[in-house]
């Protein structure tokens, strides 16, 4: 099964990295309220990142790693300068 990493833009300007293996249904679940707790304080706008190909276990670190970095260097990410 591939997995994905993906970040969301929110309604507070702020990014959530999450992991799944279809991102329009998780982003969906996301905008209905269903699953992350973050989304209680803030609503999802658009998917602004998305990276696949990745096993369950690469997907997750990938995740660990871009939650690690500075927002400058996420935005450069979403942007493709990375």
């Amino acid at each position: 099964m591939e997995w994905s990493v993906y970040i969301v833009l929110c309604s507070d300007n702020s990014l959530y990295t999450g992991i799944s293996t279809d991102v329009q249904r998780r982003f969906l679940q996301h905008q209905a309220g269903k699953g992350a707790k973050y989304f209680r304080r803030c609503q999802p706008s658009r998917i602004v990142f998305a990276e696949a190909g990745h096993s369950r276990g690469s997907a997750a670190q990938r995740e660990a790693e871009i939650k690690r970095m500075a927002r400058s260097d996420k935005l450069k990410l979403i942007a493709g300068i990375e």
